[in-house]
């Protein structure tokens, strides 16, 4: 219990000079919530299923940028571009990207914005942004999925280096590779934030030199890469085979909210800072997908090279980027350095992302079980959840079907989170119906708002039919124009159908002091939670339905109210 006590006052220290804490101690701490105890005294770390307190925002905001870009090191990116291009060609497969990239940026944009600007998650930001406290839980399962699909994509790639470097069997490859993350994810953003500074210099090393040595040393491959017709034998530009390339990069959509849960910690925002703050969250946020687009062209730029100057046999690993980078490291140096090093790359682009999906999947999982159960288990339950998900995926050899299960999942990725930045920037901003401010506190939602909800289940059942040919194999390749169309329209039409009715409970959360500071970022004022007896910042909290002894307000933290079983401490509705 000591250690408890001492983690909580390194993370939740007490209120500074001037931070107000207002409260009645808690009356009875065992009678109100053990399981929001046990909540609060794990998630102090990562936050699992609450507001990031500015009390733990110690991070610079290039710090932030850094640990968020280097969750992007992984090498999926170039087996999508080598796939992409072998199957459409070079000019379709660019084109393809370039749709995707322009999508993603502009729907990430607001996400981003969101989440460093008022310090939660993707998932509290969906609540707020038409989907309802209980709603957003299915797009929890859909980020989850996004997690352990993409875990068990890099795991087997780290699984083809140690085989082609150490000769150790795949499926043990794809247990070693699952096994090696669990004890990275424990100890939450802290340790990711190192892991990803300190290994980013070395891995940009190891993947730019080979390829700035490709470009001087053989000028001639960039003829032959932008001539490559791809599988069809038609290398011109062709509409569908643009949109079939480009469902597959919009399955990285998702890839947002592995951002956000770092940009949740960006430090607030000033006339000081406001210039880095804002290349943070750009660089951080949407430009993830400027770096993403550029290793897709890189994959299939070495790809090519692989097949059309060195060895045409090699198409039938020249989508493993084990075997592009080691063709290159080959042109360079010894035989047995450049094995070593295209092993080391692999396994360091793997585990640098793949802490990020084991920790997302985990936060993903924990917070719709407890929001579902009124139970939380614990972290680290589904970390080992998720990673064995993944674990099944790889030894079920998901590789050989990358294409297909990546245009299947970007159905449900686009539909999702262009819902949101449909709400945030035209409800919010532009006809002004969804409430700017962004809402996640249980009691302050409805269960559900058709809004986002309806939204989003509509253009993902349509998109999905349309994927698998059901409208007919003249359509199939668009699916991704009906993903994105639908959730950028359906919002607003649903929101002035419904005129916004169902996006607030409550107008009104109970407390007195102000939610956000003169610079408008959320307050450091601390209130005292009498559920657990610890205190929160302003932003966390709302009043409770129970009053002290004495008759005066109690207070109650989100994280409190999730796990709360009875529902006595949620405030009644007041529209």
């Amino acid at each position: 219990m000591s250690q408890d006590l001492d983690t909580q006052q390194l993370l939740e220290p007490a209120a500074p000079a001037g931070a107000a804490v207002v409260g009645h101690p808690p009356a009875t701490t065992a009678a109100g919530n053990t399981a929001a105890l046990h909540a609060t005294k794990e998630s102090l770390e990562d936050y699992t299923l609450r507001f990031a307190p500015r009390s733990y925002r110690k991070w610079s905001a290039g710090v932030v940028a850094t640990s968020a870009l280097g969750g992007i090191a992984y090498l999926a990116d170039f087996s999508i571009g080598a796939n992409i291009g072998i199957s459409y060609g070079t000019v379709n497969a660019i084109l393809g990207i370039v749709v995707a990239a322009v999508v993603i940026f502009a729907t990430g944009f607001p996400l981003a914005y969101y989440a460093a600007r008022y310090n939660i998650d993707l998932d509290l930001i969906t609540r707020g942004s038409g989907f309802g406290y209980y709603g957003s839980v299915v797009t929890n399962v859909i980020f989850a999925t996004f997690t352990f699909i993409f875990f068990a994509l890099e795991g087997s790639i780290m699984a083809q280096g140690l085989e082609l470097g150490l000769g150790i069997p795949q499926w043990m490859g794809y247990a070693a590779s699952t096994i090696i993350i669990i004890p990275l994810v424990i100890y939450g953003m802290s340790t990711l934030a190192k892991l990803q500074v300190w290994t980013t210099p070395l891995w940009l090393l190891l993947m730019v030199v080979p390829v700035g040595y490709l470009l001087i040393s053989h000028p001639e491959s960039i003829d032959s890469f932008f001539a490559y017709t791809g599988a069809s034998g038609d290398g011109g530009p062709n509409l569908a085979s643009v949109m079939l390339a480009a469902g597959v990069c919009l399955s990285l959509m998702a890839q947002i909210a592995e951002q956000i849960d770092y940009l949740r910690f960006m430090p607030p925002r000033t006339d000081a800072n406001r210039g880095a703050w804002w290349r943070a969250v750009i660089l951080a946020g949407p430009g993830w997908v400027i770096f993403g687009a550029l290793k897709q062209v890189v994959g299939l730029f070495i790809a090519i090279y692989l097949i059309a100057t060195l060895d045409p046999a090699a198409s039938a690993t020249a989508n493993e980027p084990v075997h592009q980078f080691l063709g290159v490291y080959q042109e360079m140096m010894p035989a047995w350095l450049a094995m070593t090093l295209a092993v080391v790359l692999v396994v360091i682009s793997q585990i640098k992302i793949n802490v990020t999906n084991a920790y997302s999947g985990s936060l993903a999982w924990t917070n719709s079980f407890t929001r579902i159960t009124k139970t939380y288990p614990g972290r680290m339950v589904f970390v080992v959840v998720n990673l064995l998900i993944a674990l099944v995926l790889m030894e079920a050899n998901m590789f050989d079907f990358l294409n297909t299960i990546l245009g299947f999942y970007a159905n449900c990725a686009m539909a999702w989170v262009v819902t949101v930045a449909s709400d945030i920037a035209i409800n919010k901003y532009l006809l002004k119906i969804s409430p700017k401010v962004p809402e996640f506190r249980r009691g302050m939602l409805y269960a559900v708002n058709p809004v986002g909800f309806v939204s989003m289940l509509v253009s993902a059942g349509v998109s999905i039919a349309v994927f698998f040919g059901a409208f007919g194999s003249a359509l199939q390749p668009y699916s991704p124009i009906f993903a994105v169309g639908l959730a950028l329209v359906l919002p607003p039409v649903l929101a002035v159908l419904t005129r916004g009715r169902y996006y607030l409970r409550r107008l009104d959360d109970g407390i007195e002091l102000p939610m956000f500071d003169a610079d408008g970022n959320p307050s450091d004022a601390k209130l005292l939670c009498h559920v657990t007896g610890m205190e929160f910042e302003r932003p966390d909290m709302v009043r409770s339905a129970q009053d002290a002894p004495d008759g005066g307000p109690q207070y109650v933290s989100s994280l409190a109210l999730s796990t709360d079983k009875t529902g006595e401490l949620v405030l009644p509705a007041t529209k």
